[in-house]
Parts: C-alpha cells; sequence; structure tokens
C-alpha cells in the first residue's frame, strides 16, 4: 500500500505544481479580458476599474491565487468573464466530451496495437512486417492536424460521416438508442484521426518490448522444454512484457489528450479543445487555468489507473521491490 500511497502523494503535489504554473503563467502574459472594454467609448473607465477591483485583478499574485484555491474548494473554480458564471459547471460539460472521445480513442488504439505489435513481433523481418513497419513511418510523420483535414476532406467528399459537432440537428426528438448512435456517428472521425495519430507509436512500443523477450534467455530454456510456441508467446513473453507497456498506457492517455485538443477544434468537437482556444484568444484568465487543470486530471488518473495496473500484475511492486 505504500506504493499506492506514494503515488497519490506524487499526484497531489503533480497537481498543485501545475496549477501554481499555470496561474502564474496566465497571469503575467500580458493584457487581460478587460483590456479591449477601454477601447470601447462606451463603457467608462470607472466601469472598468470596478469590475478588475471586484475580480481581484488589482490584487497581488499571492492574494489572487489563494482566492482561486477557495473558489476550487467551492466547486467553482474561478469565474468566467466571458460567460459571466463560474468555471467548474462550464468546464464539465466539455470535460465529459473530451473524456468520452479520448478514453474511446485510447481503448480502440491499444485494441488494435497490441495484436498489429505481436504479429510485428512474431513476423520481424518478413514482408508483413516491413510493410507494417513502413505504414507506421508514415503516419508517424502525419500531424494530427493533417490527418484531420483529410479526414475531414473525406467525409465531405463523401458524405458517408457527419462533419462537425456531436449531435444532428433533432437530436431532442430521437429515440435512446437513436440518440447514441447519432452521437457514435458524429464520433467516428475524431476517434479516426486520434487512433491514426498514436497507432504508430503504440505499434512500435508493442513490437519492441515483445520483441525483447522472445529473445530472452529463459524464453529459449522454455522453448527447450517442448512448450508450444503459442504458450510461450501468449503465457510467459507477453507477462513479461507487460510492465513496459502497462506504463506506456498511462502515457498514451496524455499523448491521445493532447492530441485531442487540436481534433477537437478541427473536426468542431465540443470538447475543451475549443473552449480554451477561445478563453485563449479573449484572455478568459480563470477558464485557461481550468481546462489547463482538467487536462492535467486527466493524464494523472492516467498514469495512477497505470501504476494500480502494474501493482497488480508484478508481485515485485508489491513486496516493495523495484522493478525493472
Amino acid at each position: 500500500m505504500r506504493f499506492l500511497l506514494r503515488r497519490v502523494l506524487q499526484a497531489f503535489f503533480l497537481l498543485l505544481g501545475a496549477s501554481l504554473l499555470t496561474f502564474l503563467f496566465s497571469t503575467l502574459a500580458p493584457g487581460n479580458y478587460f483590456d479591449e472594454m477601454r477601447l470601447n467609448p462606451q463603457i467608462s473607465a470607472n466601469t472598468v476599474a470596478a469590475l478588475r477591483a471586484q475580480h481581484q485583478l488589482n490584487s497581488p499574485l499571492p492574494v489572487r491565487y489563494a482566492h482561486w484555491v477557495n473558489s476550487v474548494t467551492h466547486g467553482e473554480m474561478g469565474f468566467s468573464f466571458a460567460y459571466n458564471s463560474p468555471v467548474a459547471p462550464l468546464l464539465w460539460v466539455r470535460a465529459r466530451n473530451t473524456l468520452l472521445l479520448t478514453v474511446t480513442a485510447t481503448l480502440l488504439a491499444w485494441l488494435l496495437a497490441l495484436p498489429m505489435g505481436i504479429w510485428s513481433a512474431t513476423h520481424a523481418g518478413e514482408l508483413s512486417d516491413r510493410a507494417l513497419t513502413w505504414s507506421t513511418a508514415g503516419l508517424l510523420a502525419t500531424p494530427e492536424l493533417v490527418l484531420s483535414l483529410g479526414l475531414l476532406i473525406v467525409a465531405v467528399r463523401t458524405g458517408w460521416f457527419p462533419t462537425g459537432g456531436m449531435v444532428s440537428i433533432g437530436y431532442g426528438s430521437l429515440s435512446l438508442f437513436q440518440k447514441i448512435c447519432d452521437v457514435a456517428a458524429h464520433m467516428i472521425l475524431p476517434v479516426a484521426a486520434l487512433v491514426l495519430s498514436a497507432l504508430p507509436i503504440l505499434i512500435r512500443h508493442v513490437r519492441a518490448a515483445l520483441a525483447e523477450q522472445l529473445d530472452a534467455p529463459f524464453l529459449r530454456v522454455a522453448a527447450a522444454h517442448g512448450l508450444s510456441r503459442r504458450t510461450l508467446l501468449y503465457r510467459y513473453a507477453l507477462r513479461a512484457a507487460a510492465n513496459p507497456l502497462i506504463s506506456l498506457f498511462g502515457f498514451s492517455v496524455g499523448a491521445l489528450l493532447s492530441g485531442s485538443l487540436i481534433v477537437e477544434v478541427v473536426m468542431s468537437w465540443p470538447g475543451l479543445g475549443p473552449l480554451l482556444l477561445e478563453a485563449i484568444l479573449a484572455r478568459d484568465l480563470y477558464v485557461v487555468i481550468g481546462g489547463v487543470l482538467f487536462s492535467t486530471i486527466f493524464l494523472i488518473a492516467g498514469n495512477f489507473l497505470a501504476d494500480l495496473l502494474l501493482y497488480w500484475v508484478d508481485p515485485r511492486i508489491r513486496a516493495g521491490a523495484p522493478s525493472r
């Protein structure tokens, strides 16, 4: 349990550090939301000064951070200047949509990467392995933005998939099953963009981890005892390669999350990406801080899940010995 306790403490301090740095960089950036109001002749300088004082923009940085932390404890996470409402309710809806996209893409990417990586490792040097390697290299060199735009072009030309948004017009009048199908149809393009961007790295890591174990001395000894290739692969090699792959799972969540912000903007998916972009352009300070904080929480949650899986899989961790 000390292993898990250390991970919880590390997650807490990481979240605290991320909030401090985000708050510091956001507040030190030039300009703020109320600067543009000064250019409007219909808004007096006294009104702008009163708004700045109301939101404590004239207070010292530590006081403003303490006030923001207090709002977090009350479930508000600051106040959005552009939406004239607490930040947390705005973020919860968008975070749910981003989480739906990211979790779906993560599961689908791993479901594809595992068998493809196993196939590549067990057929190393063959034509199929070289073809898969070149294909993943091409995808690895293609940015998420280009993938998203390419998928949008295909959707517009063919008309097979929805080209933006999360639901169709008239969504409210649909039955529950039709609503699920409608959301699933709108998820196809953004999920495909995320999966295609993450798949090359996952396949290569699965291949490398498994190929290393297939060449290990203990596996040769097991093969010399007459065990079948299937048993060697699935009972011994995959179990031995589990640790680095489980660790990679946590990092893949963060990679897909960062990529999803770009994909959401291109695909008009109502997640954290478009909201964060609008907040940055409008200099809506606390929405920017809240959006970055939610992204950090997702990354920490993915790594913590990987730690739990490692704790369950590796008896050395449960015994307190360092894993290799």
